[in-house]
């Protein structure tokens, strides 16, 4: 079996989290964060043949609140966070693909309200460890801009609708 290599990143990416059905989220690399977060908001918790899940809505786009996701995930856990204000939450925990770069991997995302904040995403130490991925804070955009992400939604709208 082959050994992955670590692999270098900036502090600010793109990343795809595809069973969400969203193809492309810029994410701000927050090693101070263990859990990685992702802006939701009009969140409803609900059971489906005795197992938990969570509706949510995402602007998957920054700076783009007309342009929303509705998305379903199951519910793994709630946790108490303390954001970088201080201020403690209760959040929603779901687990989700997501991938970045040449990496997938599944990863904890706490649900909470970012329409305040320049990311709609944050990705956290935990997720960068199972990605086997490091920060180069002095870089951005390693692996590439995504230059029109509403198309990548709109490619994938149109792909469901054949």
């Amino acid at each position: 079996m082959a050994v992955k290599l670590k692999k270098t990143i900036g502090w600010e990416e793109w990343c795809a989290l595809p069973d969400l059905g969203l193809p492309a989220v810029k994410v701000k690399v927050d090693t101070g964060a263990k859990t990685s977060a992702l802006h939701a908001y009009d969140i409803e918790l609900f059971t489906e043949n005795k197992q938990d899940f969570v509706r949510f809505k995402v602007h998957p786009l920054q700076k783009n609140n007309k342009f929303e996701r509705e998305c379903i995930a199951p519910l793994v856990d709630f946790r108490y966070v303390t954001s970088s204000n201080g201020e403690r939450e209760k959040r929603y925990v779901i687990r989700t693909g997501l991938q970045i770069a040449d990496r997938i991997t599944a990863a904890e995302l706490t649900l909470t309200s970012r329409h305040n904040m320049a990311f709609r995403m944050l990705l956290g130490r935990e997720a960068l460890r199972k990605a086997k991925l490091v920060v180069d804070p002095a870089k951005s955009y390693v692996l590439g801009k995504i230059k029109s992400p509403l198309s990548l939604y709109q490619e994938q709208s149109n792909s469901l609708i054949k």
